[in-house]
């Protein structure tokens, strides 16, 4: 078992939640057995602290770059147009090589739907850029996952692929992402009582499979309502194994491989 390691495919460490204990907060996960962590960017002002982190952790800590949906406004183009820089000139130069996916992106139907037409014009032009670049996308699919598959099926053009981050669709939207390319980011949700998102899982090969907190949100039971911490990727690898009768050790050997395979890491 040469991967039998954890990784965070989703958590958002640079929030303020975390200013007051955030080495403490990521070397505790790393004692638990969480060796990786992806930050999804949301706007200009998370980067950054993003940009440290990975800058400090270089083993650790990788970075994605994206315009988030709750993040576009009525000036989006004007955001995008950093997003664009930071991806293709990495202007101002990182210190890291590069970034692994492409997000966070997607589109959010719960808080506003003034700009729909916006989010998904911003949503289409990353997706673009990703597929230029031969990078993944982190799909936010808040109460708009039918869309949301809707573009990825037309964008699809055998070389888009990704992950529907925090996903709590049902068995046949389950299915359908799978059959574009994309894999499911499980977090703490499923560990939530009546979410269904149990039964989807436990209709769904791991191997299509990968592990997020979205850290510092959706903490899983017992720490449902509490700061979101990377090393309870362990608590949502533990429901997995028990939904699926097998081994923890499998369910973190199989996801990692996954995040792996799809973010492109040298294990």
């Amino acid at each position: 078992m040469t991967d039998n390691y954890l990784i965070d495919t989703h958590c958002h460490l640079y929030y303020n939640p975390f200013d007051e204990d955030r080495d403490a907060m990521l070397q505790n996960a790393i004692n638990a057995g969480v060796q990786k962590f992806l930050l999804p960017n949301v706007d200009a002002d998370s980067i950054p602290v993003m940009h440290q982190m990975c800058e400090q952790y270089p083993q650790n800590c990788f970075a994605m770059m994206g315009l988030h949906p709750c993040s576009v406004k009525e000036n989006y183009l004007q955001d995008l147009a950093w997003v664009e820089q930071y991806l293709f000139q990495q202007s101002p130069p990182f210190s890291f090589n590069k970034f692994v996916a492409v997000g966070e992106i997607g589109l959010d139907y719960y808080w506003d739907k003034t700009l729909i037409p916006q989010q998904k014009d911003a949503f289409k032009k990353q997706i673009q850029w990703a597929k230029q670049l031969r990078l993944p996308i982190a799909v936010h699919a808040r109460d708009s996952i039918e869309d949301i598959l809707q573009i990825i099926e037309e964008e699809q053009d055998g070389t888009l692929n990704g992950v529907l981050h925090c996903f709590t669709g049902n068995i046949q939207q389950a299915e359908k992402g799978i059959a574009l390319g994309f894999y499911l980011g499980i977090g703490g949700v499923v560990t939530f009582k009546n979410s269904g998102l149990d039964k989807v899982v436990s209709s769904i090969d791991l191997k299509h499979l990968v592990l997020e907190t979205d850290a510092p949100y959706l903490a899983p039971v017992p720490f449902r309502g509490k700061r979101n911490e990377s090393a309870y990727i362990k608590i949502i690898a533990e429901k997995i194994s028990d939904i699926k009768n097998i081994n923890t050790s499998e369910v973190a050997e199989i996801t990692t491989q996954n995040a792996i395979k799809l973010f492109k890491f040298i294990s």
